[in-house]
């Protein structure tokens, strides 16, 4: 390891441990993610949006009033009890939510971006289209990615 890696790996521990410190932030990572240089972390915060959190509210409310629905998506549950945001940083430059159903959300900024296809016709004659389309930028320095997992929780999360 060079000196300039050395300074970039203990800032990024410096970064981290102050996130920890002044944000309530848990680090996550399994030994595996660790590994593949992976870093996860869970936030002081429920996983849902403002406008799920709200509609949780209401129907909280609404079950104290009256019991009528046997079932609910959350029976007699607290918003401490509810899941806490998961984001982390990968070492291929995305930044992902963690809490999705079924697939890490990309939360990297998008872009437009030009393309090009050569295609080729039943007669053997080429055919090229042209469009545009959206793309991820990478984030490839591990403390800029640290910085915009941070940012992001802030802007989103933080208030609620």
């Amino acid at each position: 390891m060079t000196n300039y890696q050395k300074e970039q790996f203990l800032l990024e521990e410096q970064f981290v441990k102050r996130m920890l410190i002044d944000y309530g932030i848990r680090e996550v990572t399994t030994q595996k993610q660790a590994k593949n240089e992976t870093r996860e972390f869970e936030f002081p915060v429920p996983a849902y949006t403002k406008q799920r959190l709200k509609w949780f509210e209401e129907r909280n409310k609404q079950q104290s009033i009256q019991l009528t629905h046997s079932r609910s998506w959350f029976p007699n549950s607290k918003l401490k009890d509810l899941p806490r945001l998961r984001l982390a940083c990968f070492k291929s430059g995305y930044v992902r939510k963690q809490n999705g159903a079924d697939r890490a959300y990309q939360l990297n900024p998008t872009y437009e971006q030009n393309y090009r296809c050569v295609w080729q016709k039943n007669g053997g004659e080429l055919y090229i289209s042209k469009g545009t389309s959206r793309a991820r930028a990478l984030i490839h320095s591990p403390i800029t990615r640290l910085n915009f997992m941070l940012n992001y929780y802030l802007k989103n999360y933080a208030n609620n």
